[in-house]
């Protein structure tokens, strides 16, 4: 068994790296690899320090650096050196670390469009100020040549920057034009083109008023909008593409008797490969030679290893506990069941992309109004003056600003960026645009079990019906596996005070459990059938002394913190839940006994919990799923929203809407209560921008508005749309 780490093992690899690195490593004089390792427990500036210099520690190695944001390690190393040696040697000193495969994840680059919107919005910042500054001089009383001056002055920095600032609305407002459709960012780009063209119109024919700033004020305030709604998009990568870059890249095939590493790309059916213990199954295929016991949690969710023998059959992604195996590959690279389970995913994904948000639904009404608006007016005035195109066309770019969707491009964002920031107060960050609106509709709750409603690790249970003797050899027994029961009772023997007894001639039989020697009897602990006792429904391992009969040490899976707050929270907002696990029938059951739910299903693989979210969804209901693992990521993305805690599998925090940050579940319940309560804000703000219309409307149509007092009604509905948003900071009731 591993040694025991500290409680903050990011400490301890820091002192070890501290103590054993040198001044750096240059290389051999080859060719630099690159390896990826995925890194989803890090979660602070320690791990980087901690991970970089321990990886600076080992052969071969020649950089590291830690993407805290992605959880990822970048190794350059020496040509030969394996990616799972490194994994292994970050596991041992705390860090839970999986290889990935490099070229999966070369298309995904970071997201850049944050930092392009806030540089627009900057600009446009500093065009507006600008020229509000050389408009007060008009406004004082310029007249004539000095007028004319300052209004070329205007232009001079108002065209310019509009052309630059203004890009993405341009951009989309083409693209929607293009294929014959209306969007928001057509009014809102032609509002923009038509104050700036008829200000040119204006200076150049030496008229008395030009409306740059209005131009500008719009390009700011909407880019402002438009930056809050992508604060709220965190999806920076694709979750298919995380599921995929976890298959093993390599495997190691049996030649002529000999091992060989080979790309797994390379492989073909009926080829042989062995995989040591503590390495993840590379192919899909059948055992031919040895006995382990595999983990299959990443895939099923069972909290327990299962024995593999002869005749077993495995899955990429497995991973081997105890014993070599030789397998004969049955499926390799886009064929296995991991694969196809990042197809699962890349299918939701699309279906979940189809959801219309409130704000596009009332965009598809707003944005061919407002154009059959502003030409009614154009219209309407050409005939009133005479053919008078200058009035005209004033009105017309007036009722075109200050009926300019800003608000209504604000109204969602706003609201959004203000729960959101009140979710993370609360240990919840929200990653997809429409997650807040997904949520507040929803009425059925389901959750994995292990590692989400769990803690995924399992303590001994009853130590005191056990004689201190016992106890001794079974932790002494213990010490010697790395089984997850083993652990258990080696812990609870260390923190009872219990010296492990003496053992000899240690033997561990894979796929069975362990046996030595104490004085002249055989002992040994392990699986009942290995034991001829008598198996219990609980999960157990058991011990045989000599010829006495085996005992049984039982075991309980902790619940996670406010597990039990979380679904007395959700039943009390009125929606039912359900327990959909891969594990056994008996460890499902304890704890849904254990939370009260009464909806509770076992031994459900991945495809069966996509297909029982399809089977609630058709019954009318609106899902929300919470789960952590590789197993739970297809049905993460099938919900209509879906949550992981931050101790989750990477792929499937990608894909997660929302993420919960600390241990505790009891947020879940915050998260509903807010959803429910920010679509409530939505809508009011919808209220507002229609209500602004409804008098500003009249006022733009008789001619009582310019463009630059349109453009200044305009903001003052954008800064009541914000101000109401923010009260969604106060407490949800």
């Amino acid at each position: 068994m591993a040694a025991p780490v500290s409680a903050c093992p990011a400490c301890d690899a820091a002192h070890i790296a501290e103590e054993t690195a040198g001044k750096g490593y240059a290389g051999n004089g080859g060719e630099a690899q690159r390896i990826i390792l995925s890194l989803p427990t890090a979660h602070c500036a320690a791990c980087i320090v901690g991970v970089e210099r321990g990886l600076a520690t080992q052969p071969g190695v020649r950089s590291a650096r830690v993407n805290l944001t992605l959880k990822r390690a970048t190794v350059e190393t020496d040509q030969g050196v394996e990616a799972q040696d490194l994994a292994d040697y970050l596991t041992g000193i705390g860090y839970e670390a999986y290889e990935l495969d490099a070229g999966v994840l070369s298309s995904t680059e970071t997201d850049k469009r944050s930092r392009d919107l806030m540089m627009r919005m900057g600009v446009a910042f500093f065009g507006m100020m600008n020229v509000m500054l050389l408009s007060v001089a008009v406004w004082s009383g310029a007249a004539e040549a000095t007028r004319d001056l300052f209004h070329w002055v205007s232009a001079a920095i108002a065209l310019p920057i509009v052309a630059f600032s203004a890009q993405p609305f341009f951009k989309n407002a083409w693209g929607s034009l293009r294929v014959g459709r209306l969007n928001m960012d057509v009014p809102i780009s032609l509002a923009i083109i038509l104050a700036a063209g008829m200000s040119v119109y204006e200076t150049a024919n030496s008229g008395q008023h030009a409306y740059f700033d209005a131009a500008l004020s719009l390009t700011f305030f909407l880019l402002a909008g438009r930056f809050l709604d992508h604060r709220t998009r965190a999806v920076a990568r694709s979750a298919a593409e995380e599921l995929a870059a976890l298959e093993v890249p390599r495997a190691h095939k049996i030649v002529d008797g000999e091992e060989v590493v080979v790309p797994v790309a390379e492989l073909a059916i009926g080829d042989v490969v062995r995989v040591t213990p503590g390495n993840r199954v590379p192919v899909d295929g059948m055992v031919e030679e040895g006995e382990s016991e595999v983990d299959r949690s990443l895939l099923t969710g069972e909290s327990l290893p299962v024995f593999a023998g002869p005749g077993e059959m495995l899955n990429a992604g497995e991973v081997n506990l105890t014993g070599p195996l030789l397998i004969r590959v049955a499926a390799a690279g886009k064929d296995t069941a991991l694969h196809r389970m990042a197809d699962l995913v890349a299918i939701a994904e699309t279906s979940r992309n189809k959801y219309t948000s409130l704000a596009d639904k009332a965009a598809a009404i707003y944005a061919p109004a407002v154009h059959l608006l502003a030409l009614g007016a154009f219209v309407a005035w050409l005939v009133v003056t005479g053919g008078d195109v200058r009035v005209a066309m004033n009105i017309a770019v007036a009722v075109l600003i200050i009926t300019c969707p800003c608000a209504l491009g604000l109204a969602v964002p706003a609201v959004t960026t203000a729960a959101s920031g009140r979710l993370f107060k609360r240990g919840m960050l929200l990653k997809s645009a429409t997650a807040m609106e997904r949520l507040a509709e929803v009425d059925h709750v389901v959750f994995d079990k292990t590692g989400t409603l769990t803690e995924g690790d399992p303590k001994l249970d009853n130590l005191g019906d056990h004689s201190e003797a016992d106890l001794a050899i079974a932790g002494a027994l213990a010490q010697g596996s790395s089984h997850p029961l083993a652990h258990a009772i080696s812990t609870a023997v260390r923190e009872a005070g219990i010296m492990p007894a003496v053992v000899r001639e240690v033997r561990e039989i894979p796929g069975y459990g362990i046996e030595a020697m104490v004085g002249n009897d055989q002992v040994q602990l392990g699986r009942a059938e290995w034991l001829g006792a008598a198996s219990i429904v609980r999960t157990a391992t058991y011990l045989k002394i000599g010829k006495r009969p085996a005992v049984a040490f039982t075991f309980t899976d902790a619940l996670r913190e406010g597990a039990a707050e979380a679904v007395t929270a959700l039943k009390a907002q009125g929606c039912k839940v359900t327990l959909i696990s891969g594990d056994a029938p008996a460890a499902v059951q304890d704890v849904a006994f254990r939370l009260g739910i009464e909806d509770y299903r076992a031994g459900m693989l991945p495809e069966g919990k996509v297909a029982a979210l399809e089977e609630l969804s058709e019954a009318g209901a609106t899902v929300l799923m919470v789960g952590d693992g590789l197993n739970d990521t297809a049905a993460l993305a099938a919900a209509h929203v879906s949550i992981s805690p931050a101790s989750a599998l990477e792929a499937a925090r990608v894909v997660s809407d929302i993420v919960l940050l600390g241990r505790t579940l009891e947020p879940l319940g915050d998260a509903l209560a807010t959803s429910r309560k920010a679509t409530k804000r939505i809508k009011e703000n919808f209220a507002i921008s229609a209500g602004y219309n409804v008098i500003a409307i009249p006022i733009a149509l008789l001619g009582f508005a310019t463009p630059l007092a349109a453009a200044l009604a305009m903001s003052l509905s954008s800064i009541t749309v914000s101000l109401n948003a923010l009260r969604l900071k106060g407490r949800v009731k």
